[in-house]
C-alpha cells in the first residue's frame, strides 16, 4: 500500500515543469547503444518539460539504435563538432569556421584566439570546432551537462569563452583511471577550478575524485538509472529438463571480462552439461572469444548474438535464468563504472554473478541479489555459477532482492527528479 502511494506521488511530481531549464549535453558519441544511461537522462528531462540539445564529437553509425532516438526525434537536437582526423584538413577547415562564423559572436571568437589567456588552447584548431556549434543561439543555456571528465574540460573552456551556463560534469570510471593514467594526475585541475558541480555515479568514483583534488562541496553522488517500465521483475525457474540459460550483455571488449566467463563455463559443464550461455553484444574481441570457445569445445554451449537492440535485450532477460558479468580492469587501465546491464538484469529478476570491481558492489548485494568474486578468478566464477545452478529454489528470492535494490536506488524517474533539483539549486 505504501509503495503504491509513493509511486502515485512520484507520478504526480513527474509532470512538465512550468519553468523549463535549458540544458546542453556534451557527450562523446551519439547515438550509442551502450550508453543508454545518458539517453535515459535526456529523455527524462524532456518528459519533465525541460529543453535539451545534444553536442557530440561523432556519430558512430551503429547499425541498431535505441527506439527512443526516433520516438523523441533526438537526431533533430544533435549538433556534431565534426573534427577531421587529418591535421591539414583540420587546420584549413578551422580557418574557414573562424571566417564564416565570426559575425555570430565576435567576442567569443576573439577570446578563443587569446594566447595570453588560454595558451596552447588558443592555438588549437579544435577550439573552434567546439565553439562554433554553440554560436548564434538567441539564449544561453542554463546548464551545460558534460558526461565523462574529458567532456567537462571542454565544457569549462566553452564557459570561459563566453558560452553561458553552469557546467556540470558526470564522472563514470574510465575518466578517472585510464584517462588520468594517460594525461597525469593534474589533468582535471582546470576543470575542478572552473566547473560548477561534479556528479560521480558511485561512492567509488567520489573517493577517486577527492584523491584527484575535487572539492567535496562541489560534489554530489548521482547514480545512473533505468526505466523500470521496460525491465519488469519476473521470477526465474527452469522447467524439468530445460537447459539453464546464462546471459551476458555487453560490448566485446577487455574490461567486460567475457573471457573469464567463458573459461568458467568450461569448468561448469564438466558437471552440468545442460547449460547454454548467450553473449549479446559485439566488439573488437569477437574473433578472439569465438576462437576461445572453439578451443575449449564449447561451441554447443555458447551462442554469440552480436549487436542487439533494446527490445531484443528485454526478451533475453525474460528468457534467461542467470546473468554473469565478470568485469575487470583492462591492461590499459580502462574500467567500467556501474554497469547498467546489472541494473537491467536484476530489475528483470535475474540472479547475477559479477566481480568486486569499482562501483559493482554498490549495485549488487553480495549473497542476496547475486554473488561477487575477485577479478579474473575463473574458479570462483565457476563455483558461484554451479551453486546457483544447483539451487534453483534461490532464484526467485535473489531476483526479488535485486529488483527491490534497483527500484530503491536506480529508478531513473526518481533520479531525474533529483537531477533537476541539482540543476535548480545551481541556478
Amino acid at each position: 500500500m505504501a509503495s503504491n502511494i509513493m509511486a502515485q506521488l512520484m507520478e504526480k511530481r513527474y509532470e512538465q515543469s512550468a519553468n523549463p531549464i535549458k540544458v546542453a549535453f556534451i557527450v562523446g558519441s551519439f547515438p550509442t547503444l551502450s550508453e543508454t544511461f545518458i539517453l535515459n537522462q535526456i529523455t527524462g528531462l524532456l518528459d519533465l518539460g525541460h529543453q535539451v540539445d545534444i553536442y557530440a564529437s561523432r556519430n558512430l553509425g551503429e547499425r541498431k539504435v535505441h527506439p527512443d532516438i526516433a520516438k523523441y526525434r533526438l537526431m533533430e537536437r544533435v549538433r556534431y563538432f565534426d573534427i577531421p582526423t587529418n591535421k591539414p584538413k583540420r587546420v584549413l577547415k578551422a580557418a574557414w569556421l573562424i571566417e564564416s562564423n565570426f559575425y555570430k559572436s565576435p567576442l567569443a571568437m576573439l577570446n578563443a584566439l587569446n594566447v595570453f589567456k588560454f595558451g596552447k588552447k588558443a592555438l588549437s584548431p579544435r577550439t573552434f570546432y567546439y565553439l562554433v556549434p554553440f554560436l548564434g543561439r538567441e539564449q544561453d543555456y542554463d546548464i551545460i551537462h558534460c558526461h565523462f571528465g574529458p567532456r567537462g574540460i571542454v565544457g569549462v573552456f566553452l564557459k570561459d569563452l563566453g558560452i553561458g551556463g553552469k557546467v556540470v560534469t558526470t564522472f563514470h570510471a574510465h575518466d578517472i583511471n585510464k584517462f588520468v593514467r594517460e594525461r597525469g594526475k593534474n589533468v582535471y585541475s582546470y576543470l575542478f577550478k572552473r566547473g560548477d558541480a561534479f556528479l560521480p555515479i558511485s561512492n567509488y568514483c567520489a573517493k577517486e575524485l577527492i584523491k584527484l583534488g575535487c572539492e567535496k562541496e562541489k560534489m554530489t553522488i548521482h547514480r545512473m538509472g533505468i526505466d523500470l517500465q521496460k525491465f519488469r521483475y519476473s521470477p526465474k525457474k527452469a522447467a524439468k529438463g530445460e537447459s539453464v540459460k546464462i546471459l551476458t550483455v555487453g560490448r566485446l571488449v577487455e574490461c567486460k571480462g567475457h573471457e573469464y566467463a567463458i573459461r568458467a563455463l568450461a569448468e561448469v559443464i564438466r558437471k552440468h552439461k545442460n547449460v547454454k550461455y548467450v553473449i549479446a553484444g559485439d566488439g573488437p574481441l569477437r574473433s578472439y572469444l569465438e576462437n576461445l570457445v572453439k578451443d575449449l569445445n564449447l561451441k554447443e554451449n555458447v551462442n554469440f548474438l552480436g549487436e542487439v537492440d533494446q527490445d531484443e535485450v528485454t526478451k533475453l532477460y525474460r528468457e534467461s535464468h542467470l546473468f554473469v558479468l565478470p568485469s575487470v580492469t583492462a591492461a590499459d587501465g580502462n574500467q567500467e563504472g556501474v554497469p547498467v546491464v546489472l541494473m537491467e538484469a536484476q530489475a528483470s529478476g535475474l540472479p547475477v554473478v559479477s566481480t568486486l570491481f569499482t562501483g559493482v558492489p554498490e549495485v549488487v548485494a553480495d549473497g542476496k541479489s547475486g554473488f561477487l568474486v575477485s577479478e579474473r578468478d575463473v574458479s570462483a566464477l565457476a563455483e558461484k555459477l554451479e551453486y546457483l545452478i544447483d539451487h534453483p529454489d534461490l532464484w526467485p528470492k535473489m531476483g526479488r532482492a535485486g529488483s527491490n535494490l534497483v527500484e530503491e536506488n536506480y529508478n531513473i524517474k526518481k533520479l531525474n527528479l533529483k537531477l533537476v533539483k541539482i540543476f535548480e539549486d545551481l541556478l
